[in-house]
C-alpha cells in the first residue's frame, strides 16, 4: 500500500503537449498512481499523450483554469488529499513531499508552495517577478496575510477545504481567489519551499502579464469587499475625498488670487468630498459588522465545540429507550 493512495494530483492542461508526459511521469515516480489531467480543449494531442503517459484524462466543460480546478475537484476527484500543479514541467514533482506533509500532520489543509525561495535562473522574467512582488504586497496589505506567493500554482490542499471556498474565477484569477477565500474562511494555510524552472524549450506560456496581472488585481479589490471592507469602500472614499480637496484648493486660490469663481468646479468639490466622506463612514461601518459577525460565528463554533466535549460518551448504549422500554 503506497503512503499517497489519498493523494490526487490534479493538471489542468491547455496545448501542454511537449511537457505534459515529463510531468506525469514526474509524480508517477514520486510514487503517485492517481493522476487527474483535465484538459481546456487543447488541439495538440495533450490528452492523448496524457493518457498514454498514465493519467486519467477528462474534458472539461467550460473554458480556463479557475473552472477546470473547481470541475475537476467537485466532479472527478474522490481522494481526500489533492495536489495541483502546472503541466509545463516548471514544478518539481520530487517536492510533492514537502506539499503534504503538513496535510498529512494536521498542520494545514492548505499549502502553497513558494517559488521565491528556489527560483532558477529564467524561469520568472524581471517584469514578472516585479509584478509578483506588488501584488503580493497588495495581498498582505489588503487581506493581512503574507503568503509570500499566492500566484505559485503549486498547490496541495484537503477536498474538504476546498469544498468551503467560494470560488468563481475561471481564469488564472483562481490561485488568487483561492488565497483569499482561505484568508475570508480561516483555513489553516502553510508556505513550504519548492523549486521553479524555466519553461522547456518548445513549450508556450498560455499567460499574459498585462492582461492576466490586471484581472488578479481586480479581484484582489473585489474580494476585499467581503473580507476587508473598510479597504474596499474607504480606499474609494479617500480618494474621492482627496480629489474633493484638490478641487477646493484650486477654487480657493483662483478666488483669492485672481478673483475667478469656477461655480462648477466648486459644486464638483463639495460633490467629491461628501462622496468621499460617505464612503469612508459606510467602510468603518462595514468593518464593524464584519468584526461582530467574525465574533458572533467564532463564538457559536465554541459553543458547538464545547457541547460535544461535554456530551458524555454512551459505547454501550446504556441510556438510550427503545419502544419495548
Amino acid at each position: 500500500m503506497s503512503d499517497y493512495d489519498d493523494v490526487c494530483v490534479l493538471l489542468p492542461t491547455m496545448d501542454e503537449t511537449e511537457t505534459v508526459a515529463r510531468v506525469v511521469d514526474g509524480f508517477r515516480d514520486a510514487g503517485i498512481d492517481e493522476i487527474l489531467v483535465i484538459d481546456g480543449g487543447s488541439t495538440d494531442g495533450t490528452r492523448a499523450v496524457a493518457r498514454e503517459a498514465g493519467a486519467r484524462v477528462v474534458e472539461q466543460s467550460g473554458r480556463g483554469k479557475g473552472q477546470a480546478v473547481r470541475e475537476a475537484v467537485r466532479d472527478h476527484i474522490d481522494a481526500p488529499y489533492v495536489v495541483m500543479a502546472d503541466a509545463d514541467a516548471t514544478y518539481d514533482a520530487a517536492d510533492v513531499d514537502a506539499m503534504l506533509d503538513p496535510l498529512f500532520a494536521g498542520e494545514a489543509d492548505h499549502v502553497i508552495g513558494n517559488r521565491f525561495a528556489d527560483m532558477r535562473p529564467g524561469a520568472m522574467t524581471r517584469l514578472n517577478r516585479i509584478g509578483n512582488r506588488i501584488i503580493n504586497a497588495a495581498f498582505r496589505v489588503i487581506h493581512g496575510e503574507g503568503y509570500r506567493d499566492i500566484l505559485s500554482g503549486y498547490r496541495a490542499f484537503t477536498r474538504e477545504s476546498f469544498l468551503r471556498l467560494h470560488l468563481t474565477a475561471d481564469g488564472f484569477g483562481i490561485e488568487t481567489e483561492m488565497a483569499v477565500e482561505c484568508v475570508k474562511n480561516q483555513v489553516p494555510v502553510a508556505v513550504v519551499p519548492i523549486t521553479y524552472r524555466e519553461r522547456p524549450g518548445g513549450s508556450a506560456t498560455n499567460l499574459h502579464p498585462i492582461r492576466d496581472g490586471g484581472v488578479i488585481f481586480l479581484e484582489l479589490y473585489r474580494k476585499a469587499k467581503t473580507n476587508n471592507p473598510l479597504f474596499y469602500f474607504g480606499g474609494v472614499g479617500a480618494v474621492s475625498t482627496a480629489v474633493g480637496a484638490l478641487m477646493t484648493a484650486y477654487v480657493l486660490y483662483r478666488w483669492f488670487v485672481f478673483r475667478v469663481s469656477h461655480e462648477v468646479i466648486a459644486i464638483g468639490a463639495v460633490g467629491a468630498a461628501i462622496l468621499g466622506i460617505q464612503l469612508l463612514i459606510f467602510g468603518v461601518l462595514a468593518d464593524m459588522i464584519l468584526s461582530l459577525h467574525r465574533e458572533q460565528i467564532a463564538r457559536i463554533e465554541r459553543a458547538f465545540a464545547d457541547r460535544d466535549a461535554e456530551e458524555p460518551e454512551d459505547p454501550d448504549g446504556i441510556g438510550r429507550t427503545t419502544d419495548d422500554d
